[in-house]
């Protein structure tokens, strides 16, 4: 974030409504720098114009609905705003690909003021100059609720590159960056503390040495790293999706897809500590957490089996299972060597609850 910005030395409130809507749009781009040369024009035309000079184009899109995928009681807009551009790139790097650009769209309540949209932004721009992205245009609207965000995500690949869900082989290895579970654990805990503080206002939150599990839920990084150390390697996946909706239906998207089968392993499922302990605390399995906990945005991909020696040395890889035939079934080894079916919540019944 650009430190000379004075949109972040404002402390006052003014009104959306003293700007107006082109008046929001041209305070809020003012400072936005073009970085790519495939950006040709950005902001203030009809249309943004980029050239990718023959690469294949990646285009992803995710729409962030206040009440339903934040709470703004404990959700900082600044992290919002990362947040809300980490989870887009996620997808592009989950397809092997680099993204250039986004576009972003804002539906606001008149209950927010400029400086609250300053801030909103700061965040956009803060994971725009993390992943070196340019912001190339957008709407803004009115909205009679809450707080609704839509972000494109925009990115290049050469067409040898790109990696589907569609791709996993019977004998490759499934494997994950990172650890799993702990943006859910994160989110109970906020959870927890929002109820004690609305039953009694003047209790200070009790967040101590909880930073990790807290920073996954409210600041998650896209792994813009993993394609790059891939690519070092000379390992290219067979398939690759990003988790958003937990590691069990990530793993069904895969097998579905491609018309496979898979054992995954519950002693490989990499649980940080602070993880760990939290879903004790809450009386929750770890690894359920981690199965259909999401919001982790690690990346979960396949390799052809001779690539292991390749990738068996990195502390941001684990392998945590094997690709079989589809008659084989998606199951779950346990801990006590009992096989389960694969299962997982996913959205769709939440959406019924």
């Amino acid at each position: 974030m650009q430190k000379n910005n004075p949109m972040l030395e404002n402390t006052e409130r003014t009104e959306l409504s003293s700007l107006g809507e082109f008046g929001l749009i041209k305070h809020l781009t003012q400072f936005i720098e073009i970085k790519n040369e495939s950006t040709i024009k950005g902001i203030g035309d009809d249309a943004a114009v980029i050239d990718y000079k023959g690469k294949q184009t990646v285009v992803s899109t995710d729409m962030l609905v206040e009440g339903v995928h934040f709470d703004l009681a404990y959700v900082p807009l600044k992290h919002l705003g990362f947040k809300s551009v980490s989870v887009n790139l996620s997808d592009i790097y989950a397809m092997n690909a680099t993204p250039k650009q986004i576009t972003i769209s804002l539906a606001i309540s008149n209950r927010f003021s400029v400086e609250a949209m300053e801030e909103l932004y700061a965040g956009f721009m803060m994971a725009c100059a993390k992943h070196n992205v340019d912001i190339i245009g957008g709407d803004t609207t009115t909205s009679k609720s809450g707080l609704v965000i839509s972000i494109t995500a925009i990115g290049e690949a050469e067409s040898d590159e790109l990696v589907f869900r569609n791709g996993a082989k019977e004998g490759n290895l499934l494997c994950v960056t990172g650890d799993l579970g702990a943006a859910y654990v994160g989110l109970q805990l906020l959870e927890r503390e929002k109820q004690i503080f609305l039953e009694s206002p003047g209790v200070q939150p009790d967040l101590e040495g909880n930073d990790y599990i807290l920073e996954r839920q409210l600041k998650p990084e896209a792994r813009k790293d993993i394609p790059v150390l891939l690519k070092k390697l000379e390992v290219k996946p067979t398939s690759m999706i990003d988790i958003s909706d937990g590691l069990a239906s990530e793993i069904l998207h895969i097998t579905s897809q491609s018309n496979v089968g898979c054992n995954l392993y519950e002693e490989k499922i990499p649980i940080d500590p602070s993880t760990y302990n939290m879903a004790r605390e809450f009386n929750m399995d770890p690894t359920i957490c981690s199965l259909n906990g999401g919001e982790d945005y690690e990346l979960l991909f396949t390799i052809d089996a001779a690539d292991f020696p390749k990738i068996k040395a990195n502390p941001d890889i684990t392998v945590i299972g094997h690709i079989t035939a589809s008659k084989d079934g998606v199951n779950l080894i346990t801990k006590g060597g009992t096989s389960i079916t694969l299962t997982a919540q996913g959205w769709d019944s939440l959406l019924k609850n």
